[in-house]
């Protein structure tokens, strides 16, 4: 039966780039499979945003990741003290940003959760995120098997390596971030947000390459 809605499969992504909210603009159905295999280098645990004028890495740490696991079985290290890190981090470079205290707040909650698979930390950061572009999507997560093979499945497509298959679909638009002369792209969606708040879908608008 043909669905009359868009329906696109996509990676687990760690509070994702400006390019992947670009590339499931249009969908209203977001399906992550559960058991695709991690990809390594990807950002999948790992999330850009500016701090003090340079670009920096927010990474989740994870247990060891064995050849051909798969998404579902990835555990978060608690271990690692990364959790005040990255709630810190995200102070420390939109403290001062317009619209901080609108979503801080939201996102803090999500972490203090302490979800222990990547997966549903993913999962409930990208919902949050979604709602706060006011986007109605529905998102899934199930097994590849259950999938249609007329779905779009953009799996691989944002990737921090692979710029020339992002940029087909991605053009910078520029707006005002905290730190720096010059701007830095595709940072994470929070970058965008917390800057622009509800100017950020329309930001993401432009940014969408025109075929």
């Amino acid at each position: 039966m043909k669905k009359n809605f868009p329906v696109v499969v996509s990676d687990s992504l760690y509070l994702p780039p400006l390019s992947y909210f670009v590339a499931i603009k249009a969908c209203k159905e977001l399906i992550i499979p559960s058991d695709t295999p991690i990809v390594r280098q990807s950002y999948v645990n790992k999330a850009e945003v500016l701090l003090a004028n340079k670009k920096e890495v927010l990474s989740v740490p994870v247990f060891g990741i064995r050849k051909k696991q798969v998404i579902r079985d990835l555990r978060i290290d608690y271990n690692q003290k990364w959790l005040n890190v990255h709630l810190r981090g995200l102070q420390s470079a939109y403290g001062k940003a317009p619209f901080f205290e609108y979503f801080y707040s939201d996102l803090e909650h999500v972490y203090l959760r302490k979800h222990a698979f990547l997966i549903d930390l993913n999962r409930e950061l990208l919902t949050l995120c979604l709602k706060f572009l006011a986007r109605n999507v529905r998102l899934q997560v199930r097994e590849e098997k259950d999938m249609d093979a007329s779905d779009r499945d953009i799996r691989g497509l944002i990737h921090p390596k692979r710029l020339i298959d992002r940029d087909k679909i991605y053009v910078p638009q520029t707006y005002q971030q905290i730190f720096g002369l010059n701007f830095v792209p595709n940072l994470s969606i929070v970058d965008l947000l917390f800057c622009e708040g509800p100017m950020a879908e329309t930001i993401l608008n432009r940014s969408e390459k025109s075929n």
